[in-house]
């Protein structure tokens, strides 16, 4: 029996304020941690950096869980009649009119009432499917989402110290005025030479840095006449503790590859996220708002914008939901759109023989992918759950693996085909696929470079304490700028769980060549060694593998990188090439851009 509860006492009205309420918590402690990664930062706390990230994953579904709760407990949310819910929604969008996250809002009202109501709710009527109220030109009160500078006395020079000065860092730069030489001579290098400043001329940059691992990013862009012009400025702690700009990103490309998912979030202090957003697209506009949203660590956003662009989409398209290119996996099943430039996964009900693992320890996988520094080696995913997809965009192939492998995953209801729950990732080409390419074509740099990006990948992530268990080419992905990404989670183990040994002499000729393992092998247990059986068949991979990476088929290099992870260290990862770096500059070098 459905309750109402009147549209004004202690019914709707009561509802819709409780939902605010329980965004407006979620986002005060989002921007609280968002806020103290200055502090971690100043104080060089690293660890202190990824415990942070962690535990900001979760802030999003616990505030939605106790508003659930909350609902629930107080209004018998469960039983209230469809009038009610109506009514609800539209006082919800009333408390919007003057917020400064109203879309995020929305997409919080959509979680909590997504979680007591039935699917066939999942429409404009009683959810959000559609945003309500705009986010253009939202002003916040705390301070502006960018400031502007301008070239007075002290010319461009005294604006990059004024710029850099304004974020109050309470950490001395080493040198100062020698970083601002360096960006001032980068910036005349790549415009080759300064162009004669128009009277609009001002530079615009975000009023809160972007934190990540142990750089704090200035962005922003100049405004000369009818030009812009993007960069980014990466602040570092150097030995002695004390502050320097490390070089200046002024390529839109380059910036871009800071925002890519396979990087850990940023932290950034934004009382209009929007506004942000909308600066970032302005340097950045090949980049979706989703993306950006994701970003910038608010991701059940990036995911409700991604599923907007992806059904307007769908109305826009009419290829078929086809099997992925590759070798079909053990526990993911994988699909894709070929005009979308997306994969969708779901885990299977039937695993490979091989596998040993469960749908929960699969899931926890892919959890623990999003907690970690990703360093640009691993692909992050969008979560979803009950996703309807129109039944005939289905090809048969897919809809007969779906039935074999993973009945349990899905339903069809109508002309919908619904599934409970799957991971949606950037496509990218198999590496086992571009590798074999590459040798067909006989691109031997494009081979080399590769297999090259390949080891760089696997010992990127051993340094960021993660072990991908499965290192097979078929596992990783080759980007459109040429990068090799993981992207298979399923056997990942933290670095500091793995017990890496050398294998023991045999004790016999006949049981070395009996093909018999002649030593105890425990759970953990990884053989560096054998790496080179099952990974460098081809002479010519084996070749560029052993020139670059010979040392990942040793016990050295690992025990290595565990014994620096257990003692604190944290290493360091550049999202931009090492020639960059002003200081890999020779004094007398000119800059790099």
């Amino acid at each position: 029996m459905k309750i109402s509860v009147g549209l004004y006492g202690t019914g709707a009205h009561q509802i819709a304020l409780a939902m605010i309420q329980g965004f407006n918590k979620h986002y005060r402690l989002f921007r609280q941690t968002s806020r103290e990664a200055k502090r971690r930062f100043e104080q060089a706390d690293w660890l202190g950096v990824h415990k942070a990230v962690r535990e900001r994953i979760r802030f999003y579904d616990d505030r939605v869980d106790e508003c659930v709760e909350r609902l629930r407990d107080e209004f018998d949310a469960q039983h209230l009649d469809d009038t009610t819910w109506q009514q609800v929604k539209l006082l919800y969008i009333g408390l919007l009119l003057n917020h400064k996250q109203p879309e995020l809002a929305e997409t919080f009202f959509n979680s909590v009432t997504t979680k007591i109501l039935h699917r066939n709710y999942f429409h404009n009527d009683f959810i959000f499917v559609r945003p309500s109220i705009s986010t253009e030109n939202i002003e916040g009160d705390d301070v502006p989402t960018y400031r502007s500078y301008y070239a007075k006395e002290d010319g461009l020079r005294g604006a990059i110290h004024t710029i850099i000065a304004d974020f109050h860092w309470h950490r001395p730069f080493a040198d100062l005025d020698r970083d601002v030489g360096h960006v001032y001579a980068a910036v005349r290098d790549h415009l080759k030479g300064m162009p004669r400043r128009e009277v609009n001329f001002q530079i615009q940059v975000l009023g809160s840095a972007f934190y990540r691992n142990k750089a704090a990013y200035v962005i922003g862009k100049a405004i000369n006449g009818s030009w812009e012009f993007p960069f980014a400025i990466p602040v570092l702690h150097d030995d002695n503790g004390t502050l320097y700009i490390d070089t200046i990103l002024l390529d839109a490309w380059r910036i871009g590859l800071l925002f890519s998912l396979s990087r850990a979030y940023f932290m950034v202090d934004m009382e209009v996220p929007s506004g942000y957003v909308q600066f970032l697209r302005s340097i950045l506009p090949a980049k979706p708002r989703s993306e950006l949203y994701i970003m910038l660590g608010l991701g059940k956003q990036g995911k409700t914008m991604f599923f907007r662009d992806f059904i307007y989409h769908l109305h826009h398209s009419e290829d078929k939901f086809i099997m992925a290119p590759g070798i079909r996996g053990m526990v993911m099943l994988v699909f894709t759109l070929p005009s979308y430039p997306y994969v969708f996964k779901i885990i299977k009900d039937v695993f490979g023989a091989s596998k040993t693992t469960d749908r929960a320890t699969v899931k926890q996988k892919f959890l623990m992918v999003k907690q970690v520094d990703r360093v640009g080696r691993m692909a992050d995913t969008l979560e979803f759950s009950n996703v309807l997809f129109p039944l005939k965009r289905f090809d048969a192939e897919v809809l007969a693996e779906l039935q074999a492998l993973a009945p349990s995953c899905f339903e069809i209801d109508g002309d919908q085909l619904i599934i409970k729950h799957l991971y949606i990732e950037r496509r990218m080409e198999p590496l086992n696929i571009h590798l074999d390419r590459m040798e067909r074509a006989n691109n031997v740099d494009a081979l080399e470079n590769a297999i090259v990006e390949y080891g760089s990948a696997i010992r990127e992530m051993a340094q960021a304490n993660i072990f991908p268990g499965d290192m097979l080419w078929k596992n990783f992905g080759v980007t459109r700028y040429g990068r090799v990404v993981f992207y298979d989670y399923d056997e990942i183990e933290y670095m500091t769980d793995i017990n890496f040994r050398k294998i023991p002499p045999a004790p016999d000729f006949e049981t070395e060549m009996s093909g018999e393992v002649w030593y105890p092998v425990a759970r953990g247990d990884v053989f560096p060694e054998e790496f080179a059986t099952f990974l460098l068949g081809s002479p010519l991979v084996r070749k560029v593998f052993l020139k670059h990476h010979r040392d990942l088929l040793g016990t050295d290099f690992w025990q290595t990188a565990q014994r620096k992870i257990r003692d604190g260290h944290v290493e360091d990862f550049f999202p931009y090439p090492q020639e960059l770096r002003f200081v890999n500059r020779l004094p007398d070098q000119p800059p790099v851009a």
